[in-house]
């Protein structure tokens, strides 16, 4: 496998990891009778700092992926995953930086650096964009 199709798959599977973990925490509350099943505000803001941390992050990675997929897909469409096979791997690893500052504190040093984790994607996904463009 490339290594973008790695960051890929790499990225899918935080994104299922984050799920299972937010749908144990929500079950655990539901099943320790602390909340009716149908109680969960989708933002997580009903929910104690921790459960709102993780839907965020959850709800981040969600936003994030289908921009990373779209742009490995047209790199390997287009024959052209030599563009985004050496930034690939960091893409995933500032994205699971992001995630992991996110679910560990709200301060604001730890805002800036999550903030800086979503930079390093964006401007990754903004300069594939660019050259898969320009041809």
């Amino acid at each position: 496998m490339t290594p973008s199709a790695t960051a890929l798959a790499g990225f899918a599977g935080w994104q299922v990891l984050l799920t299972v973990v937010l749908a144990s925490y929500r079950s655990s509350l539901v099943l320790s009778g602390n909340r009716e099943a149908n109680s969960f505000r989708s933002d997580g803001s009903d929910a104690p700092p921790v459960g709102q941390r993780l839907t965020r992050a959850h709800a981040n990675c969600y936003e994030n992926l289908p921009m990373f997929a779209a742009l490995i897909l047209a790199a390997t469409l287009g024959g052209r995953t030599s563009l985004t096979d050496p930034l690939a791997m960091i893409v995933l690893y500032a994205r699971i930086g992001q995630s992991v500052t996110h679910l560990a504190s709200t301060s604001v040093p730890a805002i800036f650096v999550r903030f800086g984790f979503y930079l390093v994607q964006l401007a990754i996904f903004g300069y594939w964009a660019i050259r898969l463009l320009a041809g």
